[in-house]
């Protein structure tokens, strides 16, 4: 971020009202021992673009469209009947710019990696997820 941004700039509130929100999923079956939290799961984490005019707003919609997510549906074998969960929100931000090609929609920092650990995290484009099931 530029220092000589205006002295109204603030960092969680977005200049051209857009925000990402990260909704996190769960499929349970009905028939699970809800009682043991230890037991295993699919989760999805979505990462969605949502319009506010605030923070208080962003948050409010992505509350609302986890909720939506929650649904129900059959297993591949139509033997053991489950549905998605909305567990909650594992993030949201602000983006900073308007969208277009290359915008900088949301970034993470890391401090005190090695240089062979961030190279480690590149991926050959095989492996990067859009090209997976090609």
């Amino acid at each position: 971020m530029n220092d000589s941004r205006d002295e109204k700039f603030n960092v969680n509130t977005s200049p051209v009202n857009w925000y990402v929100a990260r909704i996190l999923l769960r499929f349970e079956f009905y028939d699970e021992d809800k009682s043991n939290l230890n037991r295993r799961c699919l989760a999805w984490e979505n990462q969605i673009l949502i319009k506010a005019e605030s923070p208080n707003e962003a948050y409010k919609k992505a509350i609302r469209q986890g909720k939506l997510e929650d649904s129900e549906m059959w297993t591949a074998d139509e033997k053991r009947k489950g549905k998605f969960h909305f567990e909650g929100l594992t993030g949201l931000v602000a983006i900073y710019e308007e969208l277009e090609d290359g915008s900088e929609i949301t970034w993470t920092e890391y401090e005190n990696r090695t240089v062979k650990k961030v190279k480690s995290w590149v991926l050959p484009k095989d492996k990067l997820e859009v090209f997976k099931n090609e």
